[in-house]
């Protein structure tokens, strides 16, 4: 620890930018932005007039009533959910507690359209689910279209990221604390509301407000609920060539997404979370009589959002059916495609990043730190969003790239690209700078020392931004939805293509090679949390 606040020292002292490194990772920033500038031109050039009357229009004011309700919803849902599963798994001795730990995280891999389409096919009309009940007499079954669907679904699949902050501030909270709370003749209950929840309410509202970015961002869920929220509106909007509402629409949203961010930035100034000792096994809760019944909320949640889904994606797999179409079929070349330009998106990403993080890294600067955080705008601006200006861009100005490869890899790196920049970064941190002194007193030029000394020590840190960035790609929807190139064909693409078709079975085999692919991402993040004695 003392070696790497030395190194944080020493690179606070180092005031003076590199002239070439500085203007590189500056136009580097400048093309990240530089999308969201067509946005407002299209959306100014709107006459004020038809403004006016597109943002109070019933549709619109229904359209952001929809996008908030959805937003608090999932949001309340997903801590209702993931408070108690994080409680359960670290402070309690819930049996299996280790295996719960890692079974109520894997929701996270899941795509949410993937989940919303398979709980469509199960619960819907005529879905798997109702043929299974007919028989007993139950011949109707509860709408899963519209606002709770949406919330349903997109719960089951967001309420992780409480769960995994919640139990991150758990596992690092000093239980003297609740020693000292029971000693003063406070029950458990009481405990908990005013020693234990004050601590971890930070964790909480971050991943709550990383539930609600989600909720607000998401394109896929809602449109297959047939919800009308802001991004189902503007994807709809924009294939009815209704630029100017999609446009007006987007910043809309974009304002909502501020706030939102606004939100998260003001938790994270203002947090007094403590760390202690970590949790002993002798210091964890006992459930008594509860603690089997207790398994039945994380069983639960478990098997209705990972089960139910894989279930669904097997019956459509084996069932055969008599509606056959051959342009609908699975080939393979669609995972070749995603795979190339996941792989291409993950090079590029890292290209890009490597400057704009080593400066960052090296140099304690008010000017490093705006190209870092200017990367961060495309990851925070719905994806639907950034494809729409990019759409204005090149259609208007840029007629040779529109809908083509190099404008898609660019739009998913300018989404995906703060993967690898804050892993990159952390690993140049880490370097001892005096390693790159002795580099440089050996005759080694700044680019020689940089190559031979902070690269290799930094490639974990690229490999693994990187290697996030593939696999977030793969699962994008909005973005290759509007910006491949016509004829490309992806997994996301089939999913969608049988899901607007309602032929489920061709999306059986694309979903579940997603599943595969997106659980790659997990499993790192929870071997890492292995490896630190979290689990």
């Amino acid at each position: 620890m003392r070696g790497y606040i030395q190194r944080i020292t020493e690179r606070s002292s180092d005031d003076r930018l590199p002239i070439g490194l500085t203007l590189l990772s500056g136009a580097i920033a400048a093309a990240l932005v530089f999308p969201m500038l067509w946005l407002f031109i299209e959306a100014v050039t709107v006459e004020p007039d038809r403004a006016q009357e597109l943002l109070i229009s019933a549709r619109t004011a229904e359209v952001l009533v929809n996008s908030l309700l959805l937003m608090v919803g999932v949001t309340a849902a997903s801590i209702v959910l993931g408070v108690p599963l994080a409680y359960l798994t670290v402070r309690t001795d819930l049996p299996f507690r280790r295996f719960w730990s890692v079974a109520v995280a894997l929701p996270l891999v899941v795509p949410s359209y993937v989940g919303a389409f398979a709980f469509v096919s199960a619960f819907g009309p005529r879905g798997a689910f109702h043929s299974l009940l007919e028989p007993l007499g139950i011949e109707r079954l509860p709408e899963i279209y519209g606002l709770p669907g949406a919330i349903f679904v997109i719960t089951l699949y967001t309420y992780p990221y409480v769960y995994l902050t919640t139990r991150a501030a758990l596992i690092t909270f000093d239980t003297r604390l609740i020693d000292a709370a029971r000693s003063l003749n406070h029950g458990r209950w009481t405990a908990f509301r005013r020693v234990t929840f004050p601590q971890i309410r930070p964790a909480v509202a971050a991943g709550g407000l990383l539930s609600a970015l989600y909720a607000v961002s998401d394109f896929g869920t809602p449109a297959i609920m047939r919800l009308s929220v802001f991004t189902r509106q503007i994807y709809v909007e924009y294939n009815a060539f209704g630029r100017d509402y999609a446009a007006l629409l987007s910043l809309q949203l974009l304002a909502v997404v501020m706030v939102v961010l606004a939100l998260e930035w003001a938790v994270r100034s203002n947090r007094t979370v403590q760390g202690g000792e970590g949790n002993q096994t002798d210091s964890r809760v006992s459930l008594g009589a509860l603690r089997w019944p207790a398994t039945l909320l994380p069983a639960g949640v478990s098997v209705i959002a990972l089960v139910v889904p894989v279930w669904i994606l097997l019956l459509w797999l084996f069932r055969t059916t008599t509606d056959r179409r051959p342009s609908m079929a699975f080939e393979w070349i669609q995972v070749l495609n995603s795979v190339s330009v996941a792989a291409a998106t993950a090079i590029v990403a890292a290209l890009a990043a490597l400057p704009i993080a080593y400066l960052a890294g090296r140099h304690d600067s008010w000017l490093a730190t705006v190209f870092e955080r200017a990367t961060y705008v495309g990851f925070a601006v719905p994806g639907i969003v950034l494809a729409l200006a990019l759409v204005y861009f090149g259609a208007g100005y840029a007629p040779g790239i529109y809908l083509t490869l190099p404008l898609l890899i660019f739009a998913y790196v300018v989404r995906f690209i703060p993967q690898v920049v804050g892993s990159t970064r952390t690993s140049i941190l880490q370097i001892d700078s005096q390693l790159i002194e002795a580099s440089r007193t050996l005759g080694e030029t700044p680019v020689g020392s940089f190559r031979r000394v902070s690269l290799p020590l930094a490639r974990s840190g690229i490999v693994a931004g990187s290697a996030l960035v593939f696999l977030t790609t793969m699962k994008e929807l909005p973005v290759t939805l509007v910006l491949r190139p016509s004829g490309f064909e992806t997994i996301v693409t089939q999913i969608w293509r049988a899901q607007e078709t309602a032929l489920y079975q061709y999306a059986a085999v694309p979903a579940l090679l997603l599943l595969v692919i997106s659980g790659l991402s997990m499993v790192v993040l929870l071997a890492q949390e292995d490896a630190e004695g979290g689990l």
